[in-house]
């Protein structure tokens, strides 16, 4: 059994596809076939069954799929073990993010960290925020980034940064020349939220309870860009990170009015597994992070 096999099975389970893990480790799909088969016949246990159009995981295909994730850490942990050895910041950095985060706060960070060390080769993974901390926990991702930090079994947390939230709304809209509202000003109004299991969302909720405001929500979405979207097309309010918004302030699409009178801080935490070894990349990018959100 070769490591590369584990591999096509992890990516198996984690597409749910026999061609999409073909194409990822650039083998046929009846290749991928032959290796689960042949892991199957080794163990001598039944590892997913098969169906017509699906498949699932076996109790014994979960327990193979943990210990395949341990052994890929490990052997993917070796070169950042001999950059340790060299203090060499090189190799390979997997950061799992947010979509906000991803597209508006970490761009300038990974710009300048891919300038100071050019031999790492920095990879940047788009997922939810429950996906972030699976991501860290399962080795798939160096470091995690997401807002309103909640502590988890397995991982420390680092609050690196704070970003202020704001209330949007189209430059047509009855708020737009204001220069600051309250909470009380946005009662009963067309909302545009994110969906109730974004921890934004249950920053704004719990703020919201708190002032006992009601708003209208017309709309849910799972990313900040379509929330913004919504708003213009909506003509429509929402409270989102002001970094989110820069661009289409600075381009007069949108309007950003400061909130007074409540705590609207989103704090921005980095994600580590507990077990995890820092490695010179992941030290100096952190070290950057830290330095540039204070």
């Amino acid at each position: 059994m070769q490591i590369e096999t584990l591999k096509v099975y992890c990516d198996l389970i984690e597409t749910a596809s026999f061609s999409l893990s073909a194409k990822l480790n650039g083998v046929t799909q009846s290749a991928v076939s032959q290796q689960i088969r042949a892991l199957e016949t080794k163990f001598g246990v039944v590892l997913i069954e098969r169906g017509k159009k699906n498949f699932s995981m076996t109790p014994e295909g979960k327990v193979f799929l943990d210990a395949s994730r341990q052994i890929m850490e490990i052997y993917n942990s070796v070169d950042d073990r001999f950059h340790e050895l060299q203090d060499k910041v090189a190799g390979s950095l997997r950061v799992a993010t947010v979509f906000s985060i991803g597209l508006h706060e970490l761009p300038p960070y990974v710009k300048l960290f891919r300038q100071r060390f050019p031999e790492v080769d920095v990879r940047i993974d788009y997922a939810r925020s429950n996906q972030v901390y699976l991501d860290v926990i399962d080795g798939r991702a160096d470091l995690g980034i997401v807002a309103f930090p909640a502590k988890r079994k397995g991982v420390v947390i680092d609050e690196f940064a704070q970003d202020r939230m704001v209330l949007i709304c189209p430059p047509d809209h009855d708020l737009a020349e204001r220069r600051s509202v309250k909470l009380s000003d946005l009662r009963g109004r067309r909302f545009i939220a994110f969906e109730p299991d974004i921890p934004t969302r249950k920053a704004i909720d719990r703020v919201l309870k708190s002032e006992e405001v009601s708003v209208d929500r017309e709309m849910e979405f799972d990313n900040i860009e379509t929330v913004k979207r919504a708003v213009e097309v909506e003509n429509a309010i929402s409270i989102v990170p002001m970094q989110s918004v820069q661009g289409e302030v600075k381009a007069g699409t949108l309007v950003a009015i400061e909130i007074k009178g409540a705590d609207m801080l989103r704090p921005l935490g980095l994600i580590q597994k507990r077990t995890r070894s820092t490695s010179p990349a992941m030290r100096e990018f952190i070290a950057l992070l830290k330095s540039k959100g204070k």
